[in-house]
């Protein structure tokens, strides 16, 4: 009987499983269905557009041309009537000349002949017939304006639709996911000469495989890259994995984006639990601030508020490690002088990395871990259960590795920035300069239960930056600090 349950059990299970595949790829359809109707009328306008564009410009080059041959047939028409009206004063001139020669010759004296001929003579000799050339300064020929559209014809009946770029291919094997940068490489399987740059787009979730129609967040984009390969720095891994994928354009059209991939973009994501921290201390997430009224004017307010959810603790949200069931809500508020702080989010496994930056005022505050049973008039480093470094700006600064109630003195520099990282399963806890990568101290132990980030402020404030992956410079530091012996020998001890 119990068999026959898991194996039906089983069965719903698979069941269930390709419902969901198949809701997806109905939505994905229903999706692309919508989108080839949206981009058919996208283009046809487009092409409007573009035959638009094409009947404006010939009609532009059409009036620039006839402006060209009325030109040129007014130039001829001016030279032409020059010439006509000098040939015409000419033609005047030399028909009375020929008249007075021909009333010359019934001239009988002897001297009024001679004096006529001298006359006529001289004016034959500066006649303006006789200077004028008798050929047209222009031809009637217009030829040299007329346009032969045969070639343009031929290529625009050759007309057709620009090649549609091929989807590229993103390869896997040169994609890498490194100190908060994730690297795409793509390629096109075909050579394409006409391809002007590409498109990427990625997106956060928490749902590994094919990316979801449907998903908690929307594609982002970058366009115009011009080569295949591009990285995304400076990202806050605050989802399990990111979706990403690619397609070429070229001068007019883009092609279909490449299958998508899916990276796993894990890390370690917590906020500051200020149901338990100390009265005097202003928590906001990520951020812990000194409450220099001493905490009595909210007091009642954030007792209202444990009251008002006592019922229904928050829900906690899914981590790197695995949460331990007695985070938030569970514990007595820390007191007395124990200014803490504790992160809602458990270490139970592997390597992680956050990092905090102090106040330039704050006066004395701690960075570090400790199990979850910490007691509430406990400070961080006093006990053997928690582990940190303490900064002290009151009246001359010093800084401290401290744990099990005892302090090491660090002979360096107080960073802007501290960053930590916890090898749950290597038994190490070591702090960075996190702008340097500068190894501040390391201890090394043996961790027995979860972890919990630690923080301790006293006048001032601590902003605790997280989704960090561990850093690669921190990674090659730690190898070579493990080559070594340790050089927080006095303070390693294994935790109970």
């Amino acid at each position: 009987m119990e068999a026959q349950k898991e194996a039906l059990q089983r069965i719903i299970s698979t069941l269930a499983h390709k419902n969901d595949e198949i809701q997806n790829f109905i939505e994905t359809l229903n999706h692309t269905l919508k989108g080839v109707q949206a981009n058919a009328s996208s283009v046809i306008c487009e092409l409007d557009e573009e035959f638009d564009g094409l009947y404006s410009i010939l009609d532009e080059m059409k009036e620039s041309m006839t402006t060209s041959i009325k030109q040129a047939e007014a130039h001829k028409t001016q030279e032409l009537q020059n010439q006509l009206s000098q040939c015409s004063k000419a033609l005047e001139n030399s028909e009375e000349l020929l008249e007075f020669a021909t009333r010359s010759l019934d001239i009988k004296e002897t001297e009024d002949f001679s004096k006529a001929a001298r006359q006529i003579k001289d004016r034959v000799t500066m006649a303006p017939a006789f200077r004028l050339s008798l050929k047209p300064k222009v031809s009637d020929n217009m030829t040299h304006l007329m346009v032969d559209f045969s070639q343009e014809r031929q290529m625009l009946q050759a007309l057709k639709f620009l090649p549609v770029p091929r989807a590229p291919e993103i390869v896997l094997a040169d994609c890498l996911v490194a100190d908060n940068s994730v690297t795409i490489s793509w390629q096109m399987l075909e050579e394409d000469n006409k391809i002007d740059h590409y498109v990427l787009e990625y997106r956060k979730t928490n749902f590994d495989g094919l990316p979801r129609v449907k998903d908690e967040r929307c594609w982002e984009s970058i366009d115009y890259i011009k080569g295949t390969e591009y990285t995304l720095s400076g990202l806050r891994f605050d989802s399990k994995y990111m979706n990403f994928r690619v397609r070429a354009c070229n001068k007019a059209v883009a092609g279909d984006y490449s299958d998508p991939v899916t990276l796993e973009t894990k890390a370690l994501v917590f906020n500051l639990d200020g149901s338990s921290s100390h009265i005097n201390l202003k928590v906001e997430d990520s951020y812990v601030e000194w409450d220099s009224t001493g905490g009595k004017g909210q007091e009642n307010k954030i007792k209202g508020k444990e009251n008002k959810g006592s019922g229904t603790p928050s829900p906690k949200r899914s981590s790197v490690s695995s949460r331990s069931p007695l985070i938030r809500g569970s514990r007595d508020r820390f007191t007395g002088e124990s200014y803490t702080v504790l992160g809602d989010t458990a270490i139970e496994s592997g390597q992680h990395y956050w990092e905090v930056k102090a106040q330039k005022d704050c006066k004395s505050y701690s960075v570090g871990v400790s199990y979850k049973n910490l007691g509430k008039f406990d400070q961080l480093g006093k006990t053997n259960t928690s582990w940190c470094v303490h900064i002290n700006n009151w009246l001359q600064t010093t800084f401290a590795a401290k744990h099990n109630n005892k302090a090491k003195v660090l002979d360096v520099v107080v960073p802007d920035r501290i960053g930590v990282y916890c090898d749950f399963d290597g038994g190490q806890l070591s702090f960075y300069n996190a702008s340097s990568k500068q190894l501040l101290y390391t201890f090394k132990t043996k961790f027995t239960q979860p972890l919990l980030p630690g923080f301790m402020v006293w006048c001032g404030g601590l902003t605790v930056t997280t989704g960090q992956q561990v850093p690669t410079a921190v990674k090659t530091l730690q190898k070579s600090e493990n080559g070594l012996s340790g050089s927080s020998s006095s303070l390693t001890n294994v935790a109970q």
